[in-house]
């Protein structure tokens, strides 16, 4: 995994060095550092449209008690896809836009549900863990409570 890293580390900068010489020959300087600053805007507007829509999705099966797993990886591949188009560079841009189209992230998507497992799951740790007949709403009852003067208790 660190050679991985290290390599793309390494390649990524090339290729986008690359990239820039053979399209600021081909169109000039200004237009090349438009380009990149146009993308990085037109990438951020509908990463914002797709935020949006992709939270409202996730509230609505959160609010079903469903697990939003397919969601949660589109966030991430979202945010992923932001930083790429906020990164400089025309290769970052494509992979970012690549990252924003929908069919391409269900494909990632199902490539990664066949490698990884997730659970859900809480676990709950109060007072009233061993008794498992109170429930939350019973808690702060006070007709549950007796209260006696000093008098009529002891301590053992």
């Amino acid at each position: 995994m660190g050679r991985l890293l290290f390599l793309i580390f390494l390649l990524v900068p090339m290729i986008e060095i690359g990239i820039f010489i053979v399209v600021g020959q081909a169109i000039g300087l200004w237009l090349t550092l438009g380009g990149v600053v146009l993308t990085a805007l037109l990438g951020s507007f509908i990463i914002r449209l797709q935020g949006i829509s992709l939270l409202q999705e996730i509230r609505t099966l959160t609010g079903r008690g469903a697990l939003p797993a397919r969601q949660i990886a589109d966030g991430i591949m979202l945010a992923i896809a932001g930083a790429l188009l906020l990164t400089p560079g025309y290769f970052t841009d494509l992979v970012g836009f690549l990252l924003l189209v929908p069919p391409l992230r269900g494909l990632i998507y199902q490539t990664l549900k066949s490698r990884v497992a997730v659970e859900a799951g809480f676990v709950a740790s109060s007072r009233f863990d061993t008794e498992p007949g109170i429930r939350p709403e019973q808690w702060d009852r006070k007709d549950d409570v007796v209260d006696l003067d000093r008098d009529k208790w002891r301590a053992d």
